[in-house]
C-alpha cells in the first residue's frame, strides 16, 4: 500500500468520524486533553496542535498562547472552525488541512507542538515525530497522549489481533512503547522528560520529550530517569 493510500484511508476514517466525535470521544480522551493543555500551557507561547480534529481542546488552552491546529480531515475541521467562531476563540492564529508526516512550516516555528492521540493513527510515526521535532524551536516541549501497546501477555496478543480492524477505524491497538525509545535514542536532540499513565485506567499515558539546543550533547543516559 503507498503512502498516499494509507494516508488518505486515515482521513477518510476521521471524516466519518467527525459527526459523532465530540459526543464518542469527549468524555473518553477529557483526561488526556485536561493533561496535555496543562503540560503545552506551562511552557506556553505559540502552540501547535497536530491532529487538532473538531477542536475539543481549544478554549481550554491559556488565551495567553496562540495556537495553530491541523488535522488530515477536512469535516473535523470545518466543525473545529465552527466552534472557533462561536467561542470567539481569538487564541487561534488559524487551522488548516495538513499532514502529520509533512508539516509545511519552516523549522523552528513552535514553543510546543501537541499531538493528542495522533501517533497511533498515522501511517508512519516516526516520520510524524520528526516533523515534530523539525517545527519544535529549540529548549521547547512535544506533548503526546497516547495509547502504549501492551509487551507481553494476553492484552498484547489481542491488541495484534485487533489490529487489521482498528487501523481501518484510524488507530492502532498494538504500539509498544519501544517505538518511542528507539526513536529518542537515535536523536541526540530529544530527552525524555516525562512518561506517566492518564487515569483512570492507565491505558493512555503523558508523554513529553524536549529539543536540546545544536551542540547541549547526547541524551541517552537522561531518558530512564525521566520515566517514572
Amino acid at each position: 500500500m503507498t503512502r498516499a493510500l494509507e494516508t488518505a484511508m486515515v482521513a477518510e476514517a476521521y471524516g466519518r468520524w467527525a459527526p459523532i466525535y465530540d459526543l464518542v470521544f469527549g468524555p473518553v480522551f477529557r483526561r488526556g486533553r485536561s493533561a496535555a493543555i496543562d503540560a503545552a500551557d506551562r511552557v506556553g507561547g505559540r502552540i501547535l496542535e497536530v491532529g487538532v480534529g473538531t477542536g475539543l481542546s481549544l478554549e481550554g488552552y491559556a488565551r495567553s498562547n496562540t495556537l495553530f491546529g491541523v488535522d488530515i480531515s477536512g469535516p473535523m475541521l470545518s466543525k473545529a472552525r465552527q466552534r472557533v467562531a462561536r467561542l470567539r476563540l481569538d487564541h487561534v492564529e488559524g487551522l488548516a488541512i495538513m499532514d502529520a508526516e509533512r508539516l509545511t512550516f519552516p523549522d523552528n516555528s513552535f514553543n510546543v507542538v501537541v499531538a493528542q492521540y495522533v501517533v497511533t493513527a498515522v501511517p508512519h510515526p516516526e516520520k510524524a515525530l520528526d516533523e515534530f521535532l523539525r517545527v519544535l524551536k529549540p529548549d521547547g516541549e512535544i506533548v503526546i497522549t497516547s495509547r502504549i501497546g501492551a509487551e507481553a501477555g494476553m492484552r498484547r496478543t489481542l491488541e495484534k489481533w485487533l489490529m487489521p480492524m482498528t487501523s481501518r477505524l484510524g488507530w492502532r491497538t498494538e504500539f509498544p512503547w519501544g517505538r518511542y525509545e528507539r526513536w529518542a535514542a537515535e536523536l541526540p536532540s530529544v530527552r525524555l522528560l516525562e512518561r506517566r499513565p492518564i487515569p483512570p485506567f492507565g491505558h493512555f499515558s503523558l508523554i513529553r520529550f524536549t529539543k536540546r539546543p545544536t551542540g547541549s550533547g547526547p541524551n541517552k543516559a537522561a531518558a530512564a530517569e525521566a520515566i517514572h
